[in-house]
């Protein structure tokens, strides 16, 4: 193991290679644009990466020990905003080795399988990409069903909508934002709460996947851990499930 420090990794094809191809990781590094830094020390991987879906994210990959001697190492060089974000178990194993740090977070990752063919788009279920002028609808629906999301109208790093209409108004809507050439990546999935259950969101997801997968060899989103509803439908879309976790620096005593 590597005792002398963290090495800087300073291209994708580096990253690549120690990680193992992790899609979550080279997510993160969003091509290892300005900001991006990324370090490797023994078996484990950190990226710090600013304003990734809307948050500052050290993102990490290997065993708990190396990943925890590293993130020890360069937490302090990323600034209070980040979050460290991984697997679930090994999020929750550097917590307890790396003082100051407290889970704030567990969720999910899902991606799809680069060697199963992604899923055809239905002609006829009305699904197409969006434009500028219906940006006011967009936010109507993500207000009223998802107004946390981290993909909005006009947010920088969506880079466009797909949606579906019924009766004429603007009735699921999801989002291509934050994608890399190695990963894409899907936000901002939601339904008109009157409009729910009939197939509409599957359709909008059914026809960005399709339509992502011909320009990324995978596509990955978060989802919440206990949104069974959602993880069933992107599971019959042919993506699998990681538990992952986030932790944030505790505060200190006294503060408020």
């Amino acid at each position: 193991m590597n005792r002398s420090g963290p090495n800087r990794l300073d291209s994708i094809g580096q990253l690549r290679a120690a990680c193992a191809a992790d899609a979550l990781v080279l997510w993160a590094a969003q091509t290892l644009r300005p900001g991006v830094r990324a370090w490797t020390q023994g078996d484990a991987v950190a990226v710090a990466s600013p304003a990734v879906s809307n948050r500052d994210r050290l993102v990490v990959h290997g065993p708990v020990a190396d990943v925890a001697s590293l993130v020890e190492t360069v937490l302090p060089r990323t600034g209070p905003t980040y979050r460290l974000l991984g697997p679930a178990a090994l999020v929750a194993g550097v917590t307890e080795r790396v003082a100051g740090l407290q889970l704030s977070g567990a969720f999910a990752w899902m991606e799809t399988d680069p060697a199963l063919s992604p899923p055809a788009a239905d002609p006829g279920s009305g699904a197409s990409w969006l434009g500028p002028a219906d940006g006011p609808e967009v936010a109507e629906i993500l207000q009223m069903t998802l107004p946390e999301s981290h993909a909005q109208p006009g947010v920088a790093g969506v880079r466009r909508w797909a949606g579906v209409r019924s009766d004429g108004r603007l009735a699921a809507v999801a989002a291509d934002a934050w994608s890399t050439p190695a990963v894409g990546f899907v936000s901002g999935v939601a339904t008109r709460p009157q409009l729910q259950g009939r197939g509409l969101g599957r359709a909008v997801v059914r026809f960005l996947l399709a339509a992502m997968r011909r320009e990324h060899p995978r596509v990955g989103l978060f989802v919440a851990g206990d949104n069974e509803p959602a993880i069933a439908l992107y599971r019959s879309l042919g993506m699998s499930l990681r538990p992952v976790a986030a932790a944030a620096r505790r505060a200190p005593a006294g503060s408020c």
